[in-house]
C-alpha cells in the first residue's frame, strides 16, 4: 500500500467506474461519488457540488473546463480530467495513487489532463 496523506477530499464524477473510486478508498481517501447520491446530475450541478464541498473533481468529462475557463463557473480546488488512451479503471487509479504518493505534479489550484502518461496544468482561475 502507498502511503497518502492527501490533505483535500475528492469528488468522483458519475463516469468514474467504482473499482476506481473502491481502489481509492481502500488506500485511505475521501472519495464521494456522484453515482453513488447524485447519478443523473448535470456537469453544473457536479461542478457546483465540487466547490460547496470544497473536493478535487475527478472526471472523464472534458466539459468541466469549458464550464470554468469560458463559462465563469467557480473553480474547485481542482480538477483532474483523464484522457484515457488505454485500460481505464487500473491506468486512472494507478496515476493518481502514484501522484499523490510523489505530489507530483500538484493537484491544488490546478486543472490537470492526464492523457497516456503525459500530464498538461493550466492553473485554474
Amino acid at each position: 500500500m502507498i502511503d497518502i496523506h492527501p490533505r483535500w477530499p475528492f469528488l468522483a464524477d458519475e463516469n468514474i467506474h467504482p473499482r476506481s473510486i473502491r481502489r481509492l478508498r481502500d488506500a485511505g481517501l475521501d472519495v464521494a461519488a456522484v453515482r453513488d447520491d447524485a447519478a443523473g446530475w448535470s456537469d453544473p450541478l457536479v461542478l457546483a457540488r465540487a466547490v460547496r464541498e470544497q473536493r478535487i473533481l475527478l472526471t472523464f468529462d472534458r466539459d468541466y473546463s469549458e464550464l470554468i475557463f469560458y463559462r465563469g463557473h467557480p473553480a474547485p480546488p481542482g480538477v483532474v480530467y483523464f484522457r484515457p488512451a488505454s485500460d481505464v479503471d487500473a491506468d486512472f487509479a494507478n496515476w493518481l495513487l502514484r501522484s499523490l504518493a510523489e505530489n507530483n505534479p500538484p493537484l491544488v489550484g490546478w486543472l490537470t489532463v492526464v492523457q497516456g502518461g503525459r500530464i498538461r496544468q493550466r492553473l485554474l482561475p
